[in-house]
């Protein structure tokens, strides 16, 4: 009979791996020794609590200790401790995540591709992956996919996060933290009865820091800003009732805000023509080589409110539980910045950008090679997010509003036969708008549409609003077939119906004369659009049993993501200005498909040594239809954000995971995880087959080690390290092939573009934390950061027929204090 548990599975170089990795990540819930071995680890992936060792799938598990020694807060952190998942996030604007888990990731504009589950309650909107959630007590990653359990969007698998619950007794905890680039954090969080059937749970989260970049732009608005600042506060409320003795109540309120910089990036140039040409190796330079030079004119900024209430219900009754919760969530962000229209003259003719060349040009300033500015703007080389007005300005919005509730009803686990079936729905309106401005040298407003007589008249302008409903029947079925024999199987059923309009006003670009909406048909309107996607999801499991401490599992499950649209008229834009002209064979259009996979998955998981070692292997394959992929292009009109399919991608991988209590006081652990993949079919950009699956590393490594030196019978001295070595990653389709861009229709013979020195490189962090601390009391905590001061390029957004890519850099060393005090 189960006790329900698993952990994750990574059977990478294993003859390599198991010897020496201790990684933070997968069971990091082990990190906390007790005499006799590693502590029992209960998780609920599969929405019921079991045990880690008997979860037939992979799970990476980070406990209330763990993230208190590693001062893990959110969901970044935890993606950086966990094997074969890697993270993308802010580097565009707040709320812009990408998590990649074996060789799936996310695409910007659609969908999760996993889900964000919080105490139980499934959350949807993307922009809250990264966000404070509460006071976490455990976190656990399940990889592979999960539509079964989580439905829609857990294509890739899940990320499942449990707060911090009422106690019986008044407790806090309060904790401030300082360090470089003026990083300042503080959090405080309370908790205590209110009656004999009433508790509370009060916190709050302050973050804010300068950053890590400057602009040297030569405006005087500008100069000295950093790029990369942050400040953002978050508050949260949690009442839970249990009115009866099978009832319980819980009752949750969290409110954000998030002010700072967004678009941190830098064009680098894949142009080996210009670069022969004109004698300049820049027009051709490796991502890895760039050295970040930060120049616009606008100060960027970026805004985020978010407003959630939630209400779960728990009854307990003789031979089952029901479970029903509701959740309301808003979430509103928009961000301004320079754009990238002085490549392509858009602005060229205006007043203020012919001004404002000249007087840049006079006092002596120089651009970064290889852009070259002289007075006329029109003999100049630009690129984007430049010091003149001749870029433009950049607006982005993205407002949702979204209304779920579930109802699930469960058998109480205590026969040979288990069961669960439940109903989902959920109810979105999601509204966006992208525009281009231009830039009349007195600022920027931070609205979608300015009128040509505004300070920032709009030159061009996207804007859709979505409406979806979903609705879902799932259930379940677990079977002893014997004492070491189990079989489990799930089945969900999605449906979504998606509509989507446009908003954009029907009016000319003052700049060019032409309608703000490069994709508007000759008829003058974009007629509305709607589809209906629906998948059924399975998952089978089969676990057995080896002995009392070995546990192996076979499993197959399918991932389903609706498909949806992108901003009307972006298929006839792609036409007139790529396909036409350049014959680059694009097969994108307003409307994109649904992304369905199929996953296999082998695994075994134990302990060795009486208890003090766990192991954990797994193998996995994965084949992909459809993959739904974010592509940018930028060009004489303007800019457009759209999402593809990559019709076949299969994926294959193994992860293997260590962890070992050496001494009661001392010990380590570590995790590999190598994946190989290969894109079968690629209509949407012929000639990009047997190429990788974008955003996915070649491996992941971690090793750790953690000693607490007890000191008398109320003190410790903790010391903690985590090194992490991330693959070579590619960020696009387009890897080692060479693209006609739109230059070598002026330049015939030296416009094609190398993307060969887009691929980033491996890199490594070593992240170190001291810890002196009184139980139950005060601590006192240093750490440090990347402290080997790894040059890290955290994204790359090649820009395929611009001729290069925005490249994003990461976070650089830091080192701090944080003082905490717990009662």
């Amino acid at each position: 009979m189960r006790t329900h548990n698993r952990t994750s599975v990574l059977g990478l170089a294993v003859a390599t791996a198991i010897p020496l990795l201790s990684n933070a990540s997968v069971s990091q819930a082990q990190t906390g020794v007790s005499r006799g071995g590693l502590e029992e680890v209960i998780v609920s992936a599969r929405r019921v609590e079991e045990t880690l060792q008997e979860v037939p799938a992979s799970v990476s598990v980070l406990t209330e200790d763990a993230l208190r020694r590693t001062g893990v807060t959110s969901v970044e952190g935890v993606v950086g401790l966990t094997p074969g998942v890697t993270i993308v996030t802010n580097s565009t604007e707040v709320g812009d995540t990408q998590i990649n888990i074996r060789g799936i990731n996310g695409a910007r504009d659609a969908e999760n591709n996993v889900a964000l589950v919080v105490d139980g309650i499934l959350k949807t909107n993307t922009a809250q992956i990264a966000q404070i959630h509460g006071s976490l007590v455990q976190t656990e990653v399940m990889k592979g996919p999960q539509g079964a359990y989580y439905g829609r969007n857990a294509a890739a698998g899940a990320v499942i996060l449990t707060t911090r619950k009422p106690g019986e007794e008044f407790s806090g905890d309060v904790a401030v933290k300082a360090g470089q680039q003026n990083h300042l954090g503080v959090t405080a969080v309370i908790d205590g009865p209110l009656s004999d059937n009433a508790g509370f749970v009060l916190y709050g989260d302050h973050y804010e820091s300068d950053g890590y970049y400057r602009n040297r732009s030569p405006v005087p608005t500008a100069r000295g800003n950093t790029v990369d600042a942050r400040d953002n506060d978050t508050l949260g409320a949690r009442l839970v009732f249990t009115p009866t003795d099978t009832l319980e109540l819980d009752v949750k309120a969290r409110y954000s805000e998030y002010e700072g910089s967004a678009l941190t990036f830098n064009p680098v140039f894949s142009l080996p023509g210009f670069a022969a040409a004109l004698g300049d190796p820049l027009f051709d330079e490796d991502v890895n080589d760039h050295n970040y030079d930060f120049i616009g004119n606008i100060k960027p900024e970026n805004t985020q409110e978010t407003t959630e209430f939630s209400v779960k219900g728990t009854w307990d009754l003789d031979d089952y539980t029901v479970t029903a919760w509701g959740l309301y969530s808003d979430v509103e962000q928009a961000w301004i910045a320079d754009s990238t229209a002085a490549s392509f003259y858009r602005f060229e003719l205006q007043p203020s950008c012919r001004q404002t060349a000249v007087e840049i040009f006079n006092s002596g300033y120089l651009l970064p090679s290889p852009q070259v500015l002289l007075p006329d703007p029109f003999s100049s080389v630009y690129g984007p997010f430049g010091p003149t007005t001749c870029d433009g300005t950049q607006y982005q919005a993205r407002a949702q509003e979204d209304l779920s509730a579930e109802v699930r009803i469960a058998s109480d686990y205590d026969g040979p036969l288990n069961w669960s079936a439940g109903a989902y729905y959920l109810n979105l309106e999601r509204e966006t708008s992208v525009s281009i401005a231009e830039d009349q040298g007195q600022g920027a407003i931070l609205q979608p549409y300015n009128p040509p007589e505004s300070i920032n008249p709009t030159s061009l302008m996207f804007a859709d609003r979505f409406d979806t409903d979903v609705y879902a029947v799932f259930g379940s079925l677990d079977y002893d077939i014997s004492e070491r024999l189990d079989l489990s199987f799930a089945l969900r059923y999605d449906r979504e119906e998606r509509e989507v309009s446009s908003r954009v006003p029907n009016v000319l670009d003052p700049a060019t004369g032409a309608p703000i909406n490069p994709g508007l048909p000759a008829e003058g309107t974009i007629p509305d659009a709607g589809n209906t996607y629906s998948k059924w999801q399975p998952r089978v499991s089969l676990n057995y049993m080896l002995s009392d401490t070995w546990n192996t599992y076979a499993s197959w499950g399918v991932g389903f993501k609706a498909g949806g649209f992108n901003n009307q008229g972006s298929r006839q834009i792609l036409e007139e200005n790529y396909n036409i002209p350049l014959g680059s064979g694009l097969d994108i259009t307003d409307e994109y498909g649904e992304e369905t996979s199929s996953a296999f998955e082998l695994g075994a998981k134990g302990t060795l040594a009486d208890g003090l070692v766990t192991l954990d292997i797994a193998a996995y394959y994965t084949e992909v239809d459809d993959m739904q992929f974010f592509e940018f292009f930028t060009g004489s009109f303007g800019l457009l954000r759209v999402v593809s399919n990559i019709d076949k991608v299969e994926i294959y991988g193994v992860e293997t995971t260590i962890n070992a209590a050496l001494t009661d006081n001392f010990s380590v652990f570590g995790s590999a995880a190598v994946n190989d993949s290969e894109i079968i079919d690629n209509s949407a950009r012929p000639g990009t087959e047997g190429n990788k699956s974008p955003y996915t590393a070649d491996y992941t490594f971690n090793v750790g080690a953690q000693y607490i030196l007890p000191l008398g019978d109320d003190m410790e001295l903790s010391l903690r390290a985590d090194w992490r070595v991330t693959g070579p990653t590619w960020f696009h389709t387009v890897q080692e092939n060479e693209i006609r861009t739109s230059f070598d229709l002026f330049y015939p013979g030296l416009g094609f573009a190398d993307y060969s020195k887009s691929e980033r490189d491996a890199y490594d962090t070593l992240d170190l934390r001291i810890m002196l601390a009184a139980h139950d009391s005060w601590r006192i905590t240093a750490y440090g950061t990347n402290v080997l001061d790894e040059d890290i390029v955290a994204e790359v957004i090649p820009a395929v027929e611009f001729g290069g890519s925005f490249v994003s850099p990461g976070a650089r060393r830091t080192f701090g204090v944080e003082l905490g005090y717990q009662f």
